[in-house]
């Protein structure tokens, strides 16, 4: 079981460098999680590519549609998250020392702590620095 993060969904949702890589590594997991999080944050970035123009209106909408999809799909499994998630957040945090963490980022690592996931598949390199230091294994698909 592994928990995926946005900068992965992105590149299962539209072809980017690295998205043969992130399939690959889909295809190798028995469990995929997207926490309602990540679908959030998938969401908003998804919209902020029409806002931005990098994508037609036309586009997003069937991307989002897609994204959708997934939701039947496995090894994905869409999950929401208990309301301790901010509670668990402010203890991580709290426990940190000194290592900073973006605020986005800490709610992912609380929400795979709430979820019993102990492996992050991201391409984001601060997320992949806080959740090593928190004690996360990480996967970084094409990376090494």
């Amino acid at each position: 079981m592994i928990y995926a993060d946005t900068s992965c969904l992105l590149k299962v949702l539209r072809p980017e460098p690295l998205s043969e890589a992130v399939w690959s590594a889909i295809d190798a997991e028995a469990t995929v999680i997207v926490s309602v999080l990540a679908e959030l944050e998938t969401l908003a970035q998804l919209q902020a590519g029409w806002t931005g123009g990098m994508l037609s209106r036309n586009q997003w909408r069937q991307v989002e549609t897609r994204f959708g999809i997934l939701r039947e799909q496995p090894p994905f499994e869409f999950r929401a998250l208990p309301s301790g998630v901010f509670q668990t957040a402010l203890r991580q945090h709290r426990n940190s020392g000194d290592k900073p963490c973006r605020s986005l980022d800490r709610l992912h690592l609380a929400a795979m702590e709430e979820l019993k996931v102990s492996r992050l598949m991201t391409h984001d390199e601060g997320q992949a620095k806080a959740a090593l230091e928190a004690g996360f294994e990480v996967v970084r698909p094409g990376r090494s």
